[in-house]
């Protein structure tokens, strides 16, 4: 059961309706997270746009924004954004036994590029909380931080970290809040590390 109220589209206030409509019209209904973030008056006016600028084309392939958002989903065992991230990976050409990988943490297949993405999700969801600062300022791996340094450009790197925070911030935000599915299961070999 949902942590706060899902609201039916008529109960958004004013300022959200555009962004509702704009969403509805992009995915046919409206999401449990969003009817949940609805409960706050115009943060969804906030929301879709920052989302769908972030999670939509830029200078990080979408591929590694793609797969970087199902290992967050993984590693913070949240159901919804795993149904989330695995349906809009799939849709955008991931293999189902490249997200049972990703899942795992086996990265063999993947580009050097790919891998430190991932390398460097897993740090910032996993190292980064437990680490003080006075033993790690940034909280990753001198060596991970140094390789994405090398191995991205700035744009890229601002997409990625955004990216990877923005993940980590709404797998916690959907487990707790607990929504019901509203998209497909995680395939299995994904819904089995949840």
């Amino acid at each position: 059961m949902s942590l706060v109220p899902i609201l039916a589209s008529d109960q958004f206030s004013s300022v959200d309706q555009p962004a509702l409509a704009q969403g509805v019209n992009m995915y046919g209904d409206v999401l449990n997270t969003w009817a949940g973030i609805g409960n706050s008056p115009g943060l969804l006016a906030k929301y879709l746009p920052f989302l769908g600028q972030l999670n939509g084309p830029g200078a990080l392939e979408q591929r590694i924004k793609e797969l970087v958002a199902v290992r967050i989903a993984v590693l913070n065992h949240c159901r919804y954004t795993a149904s989330h991230r695995c349906t809009s990976a799939l849709a955008k050409g991931v293999e189902l036994d490249e997200l049972a990988a990703v899942a795992s943490g086996e990265l063999k297949g993947f580009t050097e590029q790919e891998r430190l993405a991932l390398q460097l999700a897993e740090e910032m969801t996993v190292a980064l909380p437990k680490a003080p600062v006075e033993s790690s300022p940034t909280g990753v791996s001198a060596s991970v931080r140094d390789d994405v340094q090398r191995m991205f450009d700035a744009p890229e790197l601002v997409e990625l970290v955004m990216c990877i925070s923005m993940w980590n911030a709404l797998s916690r935000f959907h487990r707790v809040m607990a929504f019901e599915l509203d998209m497909p299961e995680a395939p299995a070999p994904v819904a089995a590390w949840l």
